[in-house]
This record gives structure tokens, C-alpha cells and sequence, in this order.
């Protein structure tokens, strides 16, 4: 299969490798925490998905200035180690206290978020020089996008076939172990990568925190499609998290939603995990193919599914009981599908249209994007939700989505991409 073809280059097996073990203990970790949350705090769980998406902001509006100075990879480990560390830390308070603290779940999310926010801009600085051959830029950006996607369906799956035979806290140790496989993976690129990969780093003008930023969302303004994405990012990946880690669980529960075991956590951990299903799916076929001339119908096409799924699960309530997880799982489905579509053209479009040493700034500007939506969505929907019904505000954010891709589709229906 051409989507595997990177994997050739030793040190994008290794890379790869690290990830995907990373990634199903994310999803392990982000789950697990997403269900703590809303059993313990209800709806304003959202606050704590709102903190991570503050400190995402911040690091990602601030970090620019020296951050696009450091190596790559050595930055990647840092926030690999940082990150294994941090879950160790609250998995030691929980076993000793015998439940979580609301200081240690901040401090937690606070240090993932940091990681997170350090770890994917250098992740996109790196891959074009480790993968050598930019005509397998798609393809690689399929590979390891699809970590991603096919941890979606491996972690949660591994939550709901465990969920009632294993501590909810040994879920985060295993994330802990996941991060530590995947630092021994970048400390074996940084020690054996071959001369000829360098990195392009930086111009030596960013001088201030603000400068990468603006940088990084000129450098996406250039071009049509990757402008329009930066603009709607923020409401459809606020719209997006609202719905899967606050909405989603917040409905199972309300409507005794049942999955493996018997439990909600189960049912919810099958439902993420069948969203990974359609994700990994969508992903192998997405990344398999050439760069279409004209990617907006497959891009912003696919933000018309994930709309539609997401808005689909404000409407189970008007199903009978015994149907409802079969609805929840059709719609979660159809989400899946959406996210390849458009996420992979537009890594592709960053790391091909936009010169080697902003794209870090540009995938910074796009995280400083997605985190803002996600704050200010985190902030509004515990409130909504105590005076709308769940089931509406859920509708909502699917109509948010869907909303967006038609916006896209209608403004740039015209636009051919350069073959060059």
C-alpha cells in the first residue's frame, strides 16, 4: 500500500511506532478523564476541558519565540517525558489519597495541554525532512494521522472491554507507559538521524512571543482554502469537543444508555471507539490518494458529516431505549468518517504551500485557533445546558459544523489547486 511507503526511512518507523503506542494510551487517558469528569462535576466538567484549552492558548500564543529555535526532536521528547512524569505523579496521589483531587486533575490537564501544544508544531516542523520525498507528504501525513484515528478505535475499545474489571486510574498509568515508549522512540531518532535531515528552522527576525503567532497566521492567509480553515477552526473544533467529552457522556448517562458490561463508561468508550472505526477507515482511503486539484469538496465535505453525526445525537431521544446505543453508534460512525476528509489535505496543503520554516508558526496559529473555540465553548455550554435542554445544545454544535462546511464549499467552490 502506497500508506505505508514512509515507512521505508527508519527513523519514520521509529517515529511512527512511538506515536501509535502514545496515541491509544491518549485515548485511554482522555476517556477515562472525560467520564471522571462528568461523574464527579456534572456539567461543569466543562471547566476543566475549558483550563486545558486556556493553557493551550497561551502556550501556543507564547511559546512561538523560542520554541521554533530548539530541535525538533529534542523538543518532542521533553514534552514526552514531561507529559509520562505528570500522569505518574497523579496516578501515585490517587492510589494514596484513594480518589482523584480536583488540584491534581487541573495540574494534570495543565501539563498535558503544555505538552501537547509544544510536541505537534515540532511533530509538523520534522516529518517533510524525516520523510525526504515530498511526494510522499500525503501518504505520510495519512500514516500518521491515522495514529490518531486508529487509536480512537483501539483505546476507548480497550475502556469499554475493561471498564469494569480494572481501576479507573490504571488507565492513566498505562498512558504514562505509552508516552515513555514513545520518548525512547525520539531519543533513538535524535542519536541516529542521518546527517542530511535538517530541519528548517525559524527566521531569525521572530524576536518577540506574538511575532511567530502572526506570522504563522499570515503565512495560512495566503493561501484560499488553509485561510478559511484557520477562520472556522475555532467554532467547529469547539463545537467538535463540546459534543464527544462533554455531550456525549452527559446524554448516555441522562438516558441510561447501557454498552459492554453494563455500564455507561462502557457504552461510551464503545461509542468512541466505533468513531475510530470510521476514522482509521476514512483515513486509509483519504491518505492513499493523490492531492485532489480541488481538495475544498472533500474537505469541507467532510465537515458536513461530521455536522450531520454530531447533530444526530441531540435527536436519539426520540427513539425507543432499547435503540437508542444503536443510533448513538450509527451517528458516531458517520463522525468518524468526516475528519480524514478534511484533515489530511489541509496538513498537506500547511507542509507543501507554506515555507519550511513558518509551518510550525502556521500549525501553531491553528492550535491557537482550535483552543480558543474550545475555551470559549467550555465556558458557554455548563451554562446552556442548565437552561436549554442537552439534546438541543447538542443539535446546536452539530448545526455549527455543518454550517461551516457549507459556508466553505459555497466561497470557494471555484478554487483549483496549483499542481506545482
Amino acid at each position: 500500500m502506497r500508506l505505508i511507503r514512509p515507512l521505508r526511512r527508519r527513523p519514520v518507523a521509529l517515529l511512527w511506532g512511538g506515536l501509535s503506542l502514545s496515541a491509544i494510551g491518549d485515548q485511554l487517558y482522555i476517556v477515562a478523564l472525560a467520564w471522571i469528569a462528568t461523574g464527579v462535576f456534572g456539567a461543569a466538567a466543562g471547566y476543566l476541558s475549558a483550563l486545558q484549552a486556556f493553557t493551550l492558548l497561551v502556550v501556543a500564543l507564547l511559546s512561538g519565540g523560542w520554541a521554533d529555535r530548539l530541535d525538533p526532536l529534542r523538543c518532542m521528547l521533553a514534552a514526552d517525558l514531561a507529559r509520562a512524569a505528570m500522569l505518574l505523579l497523579l496516578v501515585a496521589l490517587w492510589l494514596g489519597t484513594g480518589s482523584p483531587t480536583a488540584a491534581g486533575l487541573a495540574a494534570t490537564v495543565v501539563v498535558l495541554a503544555v505538552g501537547q501544544a509544544l510536541f505537534a508544531p515540532a511533530l509538523q516542523s520534522v516529518l517533510p525532512a524525516l520523510v525526504g520525498d515530498r511526494a510522499l507528504l500525503p501518504a505520510a501525513n495519512g500514516l500518521f494521522d491515522g495514529t490518531d484515528r486508529s487509536a480512537r478505535l483501539l483505546g476507548p475499545g480497550i475502556v469499554a472491554l475493561l471498564a469494569g474489571s480494572i481501576p479507573l486510574v490504571h488507565f492513566l498509568s498505562l498512558d504514562a507507559v505509552s508516552f515513555a515508549a514513545s520518548a525512547t522512540a525520539l531519543f533513538v531518532i535524535a542519536r541516529q538521524r542521518p546527517r542530511r535531515v535538517r530541519v528548517a528552522r525559524a527566521r531569525a527576525s521572530i524576536r518577540t512571543v506574538l511575532i511567530s503567532i502572526r506570522i504563522g497566521i499570515a503565512a495560512m492567509r495566503r493561501h484560499p482554502l488553509l485561510g478559511y480553515v484557520l477562520a472556522a477552526s475555532g467554532p467547529l473544533n469547539g463545537a467538535w469537543y463540546s459534543v464527544f467529552f462533554l455531550g456525549l457522556p452527559l446524554l448516555l448517562e441522562q438516558q441510561n444508555v447501557r454498552g459492554p458490561g453494563g455500564t455507561g463508561l462502557g457504552a461510551y468508550g464503545m461509542l468512541i471507539s466505533l468513531y475510530g472505526c470510521t476514522n482509521l477507515l476514512s483515513n486509509i482511503v483519504c491518505g492513499s490518494r493523490d492531492m485532489p486539484a480541488r481538495p475544498q469538496f472533500q474537505m469541507f465535505g467532510g465537515s458536513l458529516l461530521v455536522g450531520a453525526g454530531m447533530a444526530s445525537f441531540g435527536l436519539m431521544r426520540l427513539l425507543p431505549e432499547e435503540w437508542r446505543l444503536v443510533g448513538f453508534a450509527c451517528a458516531a460512525a458517520v463522525c468518524g468518517v468526516g475528519g480524514p476528509m478534511k484533515d489530511i489535505p489541509v496538513a498537506v496543503l500547511r507542509q507543501s504551500r507554506i515555507p519550511g520554516g513558518e509551518i510550525a508558526a502556521a500549525t501553531r496559529s491553528m492550535i491557537a485557533a482550535n483552543s480558543a473555540g474550545v475555551l470559549v465553548a467550555m465556558l458557554t455550554i455548563p451554562t446552556l445546558v442548565r437552561w436549554l435542554p442537552l439534546s438541543l445544545v447538542v443539535a446546536v454544535c452539530g448545526g455549527v459544523a455543518f454550517g461551516a462546511g457549507v459556508i466553505g464549499l459555497v466561497r470557494h467552490a471555484e478554487w483549483v489547486e496549483a499542481t506545482a
